[in-house]
């Protein structure tokens, strides 16, 4: 199993690659932020194909290379997100505030792609030979989701998305978002998983449930200590 993220754009955003063969095989994207050269390249360069594109949430910096991807590859990508967050990919310029401007400057191709699916909670989506469950998890937006994926031999591994972070968690003051939401998704959905399960977010380092449970203070709050 191979996982390799990429920082990519202004909002320094994780863009990870998920390749169970390592090079030379399929493999499935977690989020594409608005630098698709970066990301095709990659893709190039390890001599990948992509079958799957997971968003784990319908903001800008982590939807905007969505389009020019997927049209990379001929369109013949799925594009899984939660339904509750669509409306940002079909109109990122719009409804992507100061983030949304910038993107507009960067001429980037934003004609959504044909293949866009919904995710329920609970739901189990295949690329590669691997299946993610989606969790969702709202409260940065409405329809955020943290996907699971767990591979005999391998340590679990959750993409958090900017539900949470290592040492913080998602903000919730953008159109959409909502703290109540955010605790109790964390608190219902993602603190009761397995301390040794690894979490790569959309920002920032990786972690696990375990020291996050352990150290962050955002949680400590939520649980009243």
């Amino acid at each position: 199993m191979d996982i390799t993220g990429l920082r990519l754009w202004i909002a320094g955003t994780n863009a990870w690659f998920v390749a169970p063969s390592g090079p030379g095989g399929e493999c499935v994207l977690i989020d594409a932020p608005p630098d698709p050269g970066a990301i095709l390249d990659h893709l190039s360069e390890h001599n990948l194909r992509l079958v799957a594109l997971l968003a784990t949430h319908g903001h800008v910096d982590h939807v905007g290379g969505v389009a020019e991807v997927v049209g990379a590859q001929h369109g013949d990508v799925a594009v899984h997100l939660h339904n509750a967050d669509r409306h940002l990919l079909l109109d990122p310029v719009g409804n992507g505030g100061t983030l949304g401007k910038v993107l507009e400057a960067a001429e980037l191709d934003l004609e959504p792609p044909e293949l866009v699916y919904g995710l329920d909670d609970g739901q189990r989506v295949s690329g590669a030979g691997m299946v993610f469950t989606a969790i969702h998890t709202p409260g940065h937006t409405g329809g955020s989701v943290c996907f699971l994926l767990e591979v005999e031999g391998e340590v679990p591994v959750l993409f958090s998305g900017d539900h949470l972070f290592a040492g913080s968690i998602g903000r919730t003051d953008l159109p959409g978002g909502s703290y109540d939401e955010l605790v109790a998704s964390m608190t219902d959905k993602i603190l009761p998983l397995d301390d040794g399960i690894a979490v790569l977010p959309g920002h920032g380092p990786t972690t696990t449930i375990g020291d996050e449970r352990r150290t962050n203070p955002f949680i400590a709050q939520m649980r009243g200590e």
